[in-house]
C-alpha cells in the first residue's frame, strides 16, 4: 500500500526525506545515528508513519527523537501515538512547549471553518480529514524545550529556525549542511482550500498572527537552502527567496 511520496535529498551527513501525503506532510533526517522525526501527520496517520520509516530502511526503534513544528492536530496527531508506544522524546520551541501540552490552543475552529464549507472544495477537505482525526484536542504532556539553539545533536543535525505567526512558537528546521528547509506551515506548497500550486500561504483562518507570519518569513531570504520541505504540498526546489518571494507575493 503506497499512500505517500518521498523525495530524499543528499546532505553531508545523511539524508532528508519529505514524506508527502495528500493532506500533510512529515520530514526524516536519516544519517548513521539514525532517524529524527519532524511532524507526524493526523491521529489516524500513525501507522503511515510508521511504514515511511520502513521505506528508508529504518524501522521506529530508530527513532531518537522526534521535532515538532507547531502543535496543529494534522502535525502532533501521529506523533503522538507513536512517541506514546515507543518513548522517543519530544522536542518543541519554547514557545510552543505549552501548546503541545494543550495548556492553550492555537487552531481554527470548526465553527470557523465550517462556515466556509459551502465551498466545494473545502467540504471535500473536512470529509477526507475528519476522519483522520481533525478534530482531535489531545497534546503531549512529556514535550519538551530544545536541549538548546544550536544544531541539535540528532540524526541531521537540525537547526531550529523560530517562524512565530501561524502559530506563536511555530519553528522551522534548517538541515545539516544547511541544503533543505523545513518550513513547516509557515510556508507551504498546496492545500486542500487552494486550487493553486506552488510556494503560497495557508488560508488566514489556519494562522495565529497572519501579519506576524509574513514578517517572520520575509526575515528568512538569505538563510542557504536550496530545497524547502513544507507542511502541505510538493517539495519546492529553489532558494527560499524564490519560495518567500512567491508565497508573499
Amino acid at each position: 500500500m503506497t499512500d505517500f511520496e518521498l523525495t530524499t535529498v543528499s546532505t553531508e551527513t545523511g539524508q532528508a526525506h519529505l514524506v508527502h501525503t495528500e493532506h500533510v506532510n512529515w520530514v526524516l533526517l536519516q544519517d548513521d545515528r539514525g532517524v529524527t522525526l519532524i511532524d507526524g501527520g493526523y491521529p489516524k496517520l500513525a501507522p503511515t508513519v510508521a511504514r515511511s520509516i520502513e521505506a528508508i530502511g529504518a524501522g521506529i526503534g530508530d527513532v531518537r527523537a522526534a521535532l515538532l513544528t507547531h502543535a496543529h492536530v494534522d502535525h502532533i496527531g501521529g506523533l503522538r501515538v507513536l512517541a506514546g508506544e515507543h518513548g522517543f522524546p519530544v522536542y518543541a520551541h519554547p514557545e510552543e512547549v505549552g501548546h503541545v501540552q494543550r495548556l492553550y490552543l492555537q487552531q481554527a475552529s470548526p465553527g470557523g471553518v465550517i462556515a466556509l464549507a459551502y465551498r466545494p472544495r473545502v467540504l471535500r477537505w473536512l470529509a477526507e480529514v475528519i476522519p483522520m482525526g481533525a478534530l482531535d484536542k489531545s497534546g503531549i504532556d512529556s514535550c519538551t524545550a530544545f536541549p538548546d539553539d544550536e544544531p541539535l545533536d540528532l540524526p541531521g543535525r537540525p537547526l531550529p529556525v523560530p517562524i512565530p505567526g501561524h502559530t506563536s512558537g511555530h519553528c522551522g528546521y534548517l538541515v545539516a549542511d544547511g541544503t533543505v528547509l523545513c518550513s513547516g506551515d509557515s510556508l507551504i506548497t498546496g492545500h486542500g482550500f487552494s486550487g493553486s500550486r506552488g510556494p503560497q500561504l495557508l488560508h488566514p483562518i489556519f494562522h495565529h498572527d497572519l501579519p506576524t507570519n509574513r514578517d517572520s518569513l520575509a526575515t528568512l531570504r538569505d538563510l542557504p537552502a536550496t530545497t524547502v520541505f513544507p507542511g502541505h504540498g510538493l517539495p519546492f526546489h529553489g532558494t527560499v527567496a524564490e519560495a518567500i518571494d512567491q508565497a508573499l507575493g
